[in-house]
């Protein structure tokens, strides 16, 4: 009997519903395609350009490289018409673009570094793929997180076990003197914080969601107004330790930051408190003030950006040769490869921004803090849309951590704040930032995905016959 129902629902013709959304979701697919090869023409004109600014002639390599583009687009663009068809399809084209530009600056300023950069754009695209082919529901997430969570803390503490932890051998940044991110094995290394942020924010959000009413609810009554218990601000406390705890003991800023901020970001999100980010920040203020006193790497960097030219022939070049670059570039640039960015001290990972400001000028680097809004406001859209209070939450602790890991850094190139050394997504060099945004990017996608879904829709992503439908979406 149930074999026989299954036939003859299997007969029925589609709902108006159904054939709606899949009508939406191929035009979706289309839009991507064709945003994808723009993006592939702009990143194709970028490398010719700077060949014939660095060497005078077009790069020997231009073929190879546009088929590469070309086969790229198309791997990430079939990705998402079978794992994700319902997903937003601006995200994609703008990483491309992106990505690419970093590829071209890269290969400028450090040639060497270029083909580690290619090597882990496309290990990016392929953890992209499985990340959406296994994580087949955002809700699966939230039932490991307590694995999640205590894996992320294993990261986090990873770079201080004797041996394989510390600054890589090879790495001669003087910013990077006694900071302990990295775990590395001969010449390879890896910071294992970026996957860790990633999941902390599914950890953070699952927790929210099993506290949300204990953190909203208001029982202390101060004068005529309810605020809540001082045990609600537990979480604060927490969140504001562990963030000096990183500063302090690995001596980094930047992800002490990051991951201080995220949390207070989703609890805020969670509760619409702004108490809870009046107390975060001032705690945070204080802990910074007073690590500044104790560190030298944190006050090295204030007075680095309170007065650069201090240390003009030291620590404060880096800042310096940045403001000259972006000075030099006015509004149009100096064109790519006819700049002088390779003076800036690492230039191809930490201070790509000023690279671009000198090579791009004003225009190309506004340009690039436009692609960052697009993703953020996609991550943002997606967040709006999530169908479960989980799905909402994660979309916004990722959306938050790309959007403030691109505002400090950038920030920092500008001097509008200190210095932090974190990497720009999926611009910069650095194969443990480039990997973990496409994961990122990838979870994100699932999240806007089920947002665009019917409501009901349970659809078998690995039906049979999947793979023809994919291609027959697309005629």
């Amino acid at each position: 009997m149930a074999a026989a129902a299954s036939v003859r629902a299997a007969a029925l013709p589609p709902s108006p519903s159904a054939v709606a959304s899949a009508q939406l979701a191929s035009a979706r697919r289309r839009s991507e395609l064709g945003l994808l090869f723009i993006g592939v023409l702009v990143v194709m004109l970028a490398d010719m350009l700077a060949s014939l600014g660095a060497n005078g002639r077009l790069p020997a390599h231009a073929g190879t490289f546009v088929l590469g583009l070309v086969g790229l687009a198309l791997f990430v663009h079939v990705t998402n018409r079978v794992f994700a068809p319902n997903c937003d399809p601006v995200v994609l084209p703008v990483v491309l673009v992106l990505n690419g530009v970093g590829y071209v600056m890269i290969s400028l300023l450090n040639p060497t570094y270029a083909g580690n950069q290619l090597a882990w754009t496309l290990s990016g695209a392929a953890l992209y793929a499985v990340t959406l082919a296994l994580i087949r529901r955002s809700r699966d997430l939230e039932r490991y997180r307590y694995m999640l969570g205590l894996f992320a803390f294993v990261l986090l503490v990873l770079p201080l076990a004797p041996g394989i932890g510390g600054v890589p051998a090879q790495d001669a940044n003087p910013d990077t003197a006694g900071v302990k991110l990295w775990i590395h094995f001969g010449t390879a290394s890896f910071q294992p914080v970026e996957v860790a942020k990633l999941l902390l924010v599914i950890f953070f959000a699952s927790y929210l969601v099993e506290k949300r009413e204990l953190l909203t609810s208001s029982t202390r009554r101060i004068g005529n107004r309810l605020v809540p218990d001082l045990r609600s601000f537990g979480p604060v406390a927490v969140a504001w330790a562990g963030s000096l705890l990183i500063m302090i003991v690995e001596k980094d800023v930047g992800f002490s930051v990051l991951i201080f901020l995220l949390f207070m970001s989703m609890l805020w999100v969670t509760t619409g408190r702004l108490a809870y980010v009046v107390v975060g920040l001032f705690l945070f203020a204080i802990g910074t003030f007073m690590a500044s006193h104790i560190l030298p790497q944190v006050g090295g960097r204030i007075s680095i950006w309170l007065d650069p030219g201090k240390t003009a022939r030291g620590s404060g070049l880096q800042a310096i040769q940045a403001q000259l670059g972006f000075g030099y570039g006015g509004l149009f640039g100096t064109g790519l490869g006819l700049g002088h960015s390779s003076l800036i001290p690492v230039a191809s990972s930490d201070m790509i921004y000023a690279a671009i400001g000198e090579d791009l000028g004003l225009l190309g680097s506004v340009a690039l803090i436009v692609g960052y809004v697009l993703i953020v406001g996609a991550g943002l859209r997606a967040a709006l849309r999530a169908r479960t209070e989980f799905a909402r939450l994660v979309a916004v602790g990722l959306t938050s951590v790309f959007a403030f890991q691109t505002f400090v850094i950038m920030a920092g190139v500008l001097r509008v704040l200190p210095f932090t050394g974190i990497t720009l997504p999926f611009v910069a060099y650095g194969g443990s930032s480039l990997v973990a945004n496409y994961i990122l990017i990838a979870v994100l996608m699932r999240v806007s995905d089920e947002a665009g879904e019917p409501e009901g829709e349970t659809k078998r992503r690995f039906a049979p016959g999947w793979w023809r439908r994919a291609i027959g979406a697309s005629t």
